[in-house]
C-alpha cells in the first residue's frame, strides 16, 4: 500500500510539473504578425504616430514622441545622428538620412507590449520606391529578441511584433547593396495587453499525458484490489 500511494504521489507531482512546463511555454518571447488585423485582434488599447507632423526635413536625435497613453524615442546610427520626415502630401512618413543608416525605436512605455506598423523603403527624394528587403530586430526587457527578414515591401507591408513582457527596442534597417532605398516607416502602432496563445512543447503534452493515463491505471487497480 506505501509503494502504491508513493507512485501516486510521485505521478501526481509529474504531471503537475507537465502543466508548470506548459503554462510556462505560453508565457516567454516574441511573436511577430505580418497581418494589421490579427495583430489588432490579438492587443489592446492601440495608439498610432502617423508621423503627418514631421516636417519634410531633417530630424535632430534623439526624437522623443508621445502617441496616446505612450511615449518612445527613435533615433539613429548615422552621422550626423539625423532621420528625415519622408511621404508626400498630407501622408508623412519617418525615415533616415542615409540608406545605410538604421531606425532604432526604443523607451517605450513600460506597458508597450506589441509594436509595430507599415515598413517600406524610399528614394533620395523621400518618395516610396518598391523592392529591396530589409530587416526587423524586436527584443524585450528580458533579453529576448526576434528578427524578421521583410522581402520586398510595399506601403501596405505591415509587420508587428507581441511581447508577453515589455517592448525594450525595435530596429529596421535596409538591406539594399546599392544604398538607393532608404528605411522608412507610417503609422508606428503602440500596445498593451498582448494576447499571445498558449503553444506548449510536444514533449509536455506527452508527458502530461502519459502521466495521466498512469494515474487512471493506478486508480483502477485500486478499485479492483478493494472489490477482491
Amino acid at each position: 500500500m506505501h509503494t502504491v500511494h508513493t507512485t501516486i504521489f510521485r505521478l501526481k507531482a509529474l504531471t503537475l510539473t507537465a502543466l508548470l512546463l506548459m503554462a510556462g511555454a505560453s508565457q516567454a518571447g516574441i511573436t511577430v504578425y505580418t497581418s494589421q488585423a490579427a495583430y489588432l485582434a490579438a492587443v489592446s488599447a492601440t495608439a498610432v504616430d502617423t508621423y503627418d507632423n514631421l516636417p519634410l526635413d531633417a530630424l535632430n536625435t534623439p526624437l522623443n514622441r508621445t502617441v496616446g497613453a505612450y511615449s518612445y524615442t527613435a533615433t539613429t546610427n548615422g552621422t550626423p545622428v539625423q532621420l528625415f520626415g519622408a511621404g508626400n502630401g498630407g501622408d508623412h512618413w519617418l525615415s533616415t538620412n542615409a540608406a545605410t543608416d538604421n531606425i532604432l525605436f526604443s523607451n517605450f512605455s513600460s506597458t508597450v507590449r506589441g509594436v509595430g506598423g507599415f515598413f517600406f523603403g524610399s528614394d533620395l527624394f523621400g518618395d516610396y520606391t518598391a523592392g529591396g528587403s530589409s530587416t526587423l530586430t524586436a527584443s524585450n526587457i528580458l533579453g529576448e529578441v526576434l528578427t524578421y527578414q521583410l522581402i520586398l515591401p510595399t506601403q501596405s507591408s505591415f509587420v508587428g511584433f507581441i511581447s508577453s513582457d515589455a517592448i525594450a527596442t525595435l530596429r529596421f534597417k535596409s538591406n539594399d547593396a546599392d544604398n538607393s532605398v532608404w528605411p522608412t516607416v507610417n503609422d508606428l502602432h503602440l500596445s498593451a495587453a498582448a494576447v499571445i496563445p498558449a503553444v506548449p512543447e510536444p514533449s509536455s503534452y506527452a508527458l502530461l499525458l502519459g502521466g495521466m493515463g498512469l494515474l487512471g491505471w493506478i486508480a483502477r487497480r485500486r478499485r479492483q484490489s478493494r472489490q477482491h
